[in-house]
């Protein structure tokens, strides 16, 4: 049997998909990537994000804001995540965090954005899922200052930032999500940065439709993708891909409880 593994981090609502989602679940399903979650980004869009996850068992959704989206959107409020996310199959806070690379102009808007969803995630208990580029030393102040107000779970979404904002966000006991870049060639400080981290904090994703893994760097990324990711996953730490595939199953059930309990009920 083929190994099974979860997508942690894709946008399915994204018009690359547009009318393929039947085939693109069923390819996933042949690939072992029996679960998705797909990711808002502009909460006004949540509902079309919602109606994939109600349409198609495998899907799972958060909302949330994105950085680069936070200047140029209504800002999100703590009641209106806590109430989107009693959705059954709403089961992370996000994507949020801080991009300065393309947007560092509204820092201080992305600043106050992050603090709303980590309080939405602190009072929900779902997972923060956090995007982090060209910001790692407010990213990790932040995440701490937040942490020593109230715990919260929180996983850093295609983890590319240094090894030091790495340790900062495992000290915390957060997790590291995997995606395509790990598995590109020039890309082995950040498969030492992997290797390093714990593998029982170590998740797998796309971030479809962005960041195809080889051999499909270059074209478009889809949810059965994460097996080529989860293989060079697997060689970082050693295991065989069974085992790191069962591995990062009991992280995603460990960390994303309400999609686990959703499928034990089920």
């Amino acid at each position: 049997m083929t190994p099974e593994i979860t997508d942690s981090h894709c946008h399915l609502d994204f018009p690359d998909f547009e009318g393929q989602l039947p085939q693109i679940i069923a390819d996933a399903a042949a690939a072992g990537v029996t679960r998705m979650v797909t990711i808002c980004t502009k909460l006004r869009l949540e509902p079309q994000v919602r109606a994939l996850a109600e349409a198609h068992a495998p899907v799972f959704y958060a909302a949330g804001t994105h950085p680069m989206s936070a200047a140029d959107e209504p800002m999100a409020s703590v009641d209106q995540l806590v109430r989107l996310a009693q959705h059954p199959k709403c089961v992370g806070i996000g994507e949020t965090g801080l991009d300065y690379h393309y947007t560092s102009d509204s820092a201080d808007v992305q600043q106050q954005s992050l603090r709303i969803h980590i309080a939405a995630a602190r009072d929900t208990g779902l997972p923060l899922i956090i995007h982090a580029r060209a910001a790692d030393k407010d990213m990790a102040r932040i995440l701490t200052e937040e942490h020593a107000n109230g715990a919260y779970t929180c996983v850093m979404h295609c983890f590319s930032s240094s090894a030091e904002l790495a340790r900062a966000a495992l000290d915390l006991g957060f997790y590291l999500s995997m995606s395509g870049i790990a598995a590109f060639p020039k890309s082995q400080e950040l498969r030492d940065i992997f290797a390093a981290a714990p593998v029982d904090r170590v998740l797998v994703e796309t971030d479809a439709p962005y960041l195809a893994p080889p051999p499909h760097r270059g074209k478009r990324n889809e949810p059965a993708y994460t097996a080529h990711t989860a293989r060079v996953g697997a060689g970082v730490f050693g295991l065989d891909y069974a085992d790191f595939a069962d591995r990062t199953q009991q992280n995603f059930d460990r960390l994303f409880t309400k999609a686990a309990r959703f499928e034990a009920a089920a």
